[in-house]
C-alpha cells in the first residue's frame, strides 16, 4: 500500500514517530471496520539496513547505504504493506526516487516533516551517548540538508509536526485519509505502463541517454569538475554536484531512467531533456 517517508534534521526525532505511526497504523487496523484491509506495517530504517552514522560521512558508503535503502523499499512497498521509509531522506533526488518507486507500482506516498531547531538537535544529539552523530558529521548534515517542498510531487503531501512539543500530535487522520483512503494518482509520463506507440522509441532511449553518459564522461577526462556540461539533443545543462561521476553512478542513473521510460512513449524530441531533468534532481 502507500509509503511513507520521515524526513527532517539528525536528532529531530524521526524514529520516535514513526514508532508512533506504526502504533497508530496497527491499532486503526484492528478495528473491526478496518480488519478487511488485510494490511500490514514495515519500518526501514539505518538498523534494518545495517547503516551506521558513519556511512554519512563518506560519499562512497552513503552511496551504498542509499542502494541499499532503495532495493528495501523497492522490495517491500506493495498494495498489501504501508512501508515507513525512517532514514534521513534528507536529499530530494533520494526523496523523488523514492516517489518513483511509489508510482510504479500504483499506491500512494507521504512525506513527513519533523521539525525541529537546529539548537533543540544539536542538544539532543549532544545527549544520545554512543548513538549520537558526532558534532561535525552533524553540522555537515544540517548544511546539507534540502528543506522539503510540498510544491514539489515527491514532497507531496506533506505532513509536518513540531518535534518534542507535547502538543503538537502527528496528523494521523489526515495521513490515513491520504495514504489509505485516497486513491493513488493517475499514472504520468514516468511510471505508466502503455504499449510503446513509436517504432524506433525504445532505440532513441538507448542512444539518447548513452551519448549523454558520454558526453559527461568526456568533459571529465581533464580530471577538473566542472559546475556544468553542455550535452546533446537539449539546450539543458546537466548540473554537476562539484565532484566528477563516475561511470558506474552514470550507469546506474542511466538504468533507472530507462527501466521508469522504456514503455512509456515519451515524445523522442523530450527524451534528452527528460533525462537532464532527472539527473539534476537525483544528483
Amino acid at each position: 500500500m502507500p509509503l511513507i517517508m520521515m524526513t527532517g534534521y539528525p536528532s529531530s526525532g524521526k524514529s520516535t514517530r514513526a514508532l508512533e505511526l506504526r502504533q497508530l497504523f496497527e491499532a486503526r487496523l484492528a478495528e473491526p471496520q478496518h480488519q478487511h484491509r488485510r494490511l500490514t506495517v514495515q519500518i526501514i530504517n539505518d538498523a534494518s539496513l545495517g547503516v551506521t552514522h558513519d556511512a554519512y560521512g563518506s560519499a562512497s558508503a552513503e552511496k551504498l547505504a542509499r542502494g541499499a535503502l532503495l532495493s528495501a523499499v523497492e522490495r517491500l512497498v506493495s498494495r498489501e504493506t504501508i512501508v515507513i521509509a525512517d532514514t534521513p531522506n534528507y536529499i530530494k533526488g533520494l526523496r523523488y526516487q523514492l516517489y518513483c518507486i511509489s508510482r510504479e507500482v500504483s499506491t500512494t506516498q507521504c512525506l513527513v516533516h519533523c521539525a525541529i531547531s537546529v539548537d533543540a538537535a544539536r542538544e539532543i544529539n549532544r545527549g544520545r551517548g554512543g548513538d549520537a552523530y558526532t558534532e561535525d558529521l552533524f553540522e555537515e548534515l544540517v548544511m546539507r540538508y534540502e528543506e522539503p517542498n510540498p510544491a514539489a510531487k515527491w514532497d507531496s503531501p506533506l505532513f509536518t509536526v513540531i518535534q518534542h512539543d507535547a502538543a503538537d500530535k502527528l496528523p494521523f487522520d489526515a495521513i490515513w485519509g491520504a495514504i489509505v483512503e485516497q486513491r493513488a494518482p493517475p499514472p504520468n509520463f514516468s511510471t505508466a505502463v502503455k504499449p510503446v506507440s513509436e517504432t524506433n522509441y525504445l532505440f532513441e532511449l538507448d542512444k539518447m541517454t548513452l551519448d549523454i553518459v558520454n558526453a559527461i564522461l568526456e568533459s571529465q577526462k581533464s580530471g577538473v569538475p566542472t559546475s556544468q556540461v553542455v550535452v546533446p539533443g537539449t539546450c539543458d545543462k546537466v548540473q554537476m554536484p562539484g565532484r566528477n561521476l563516475t561511470l558506474s553512478e552514470l550507469r546506474r542513473y542511466r538504468m533507472q531512467f530507462t527501466k521508469l521510460n522504456r514503455q512509456v512513449p515519451l515524445k523522442i524530441d523530450k527524451i534528452a531533456t527528460q533525462f537532464v531533468n532527472y539527473l539534476n534532481i537525483s544528483l
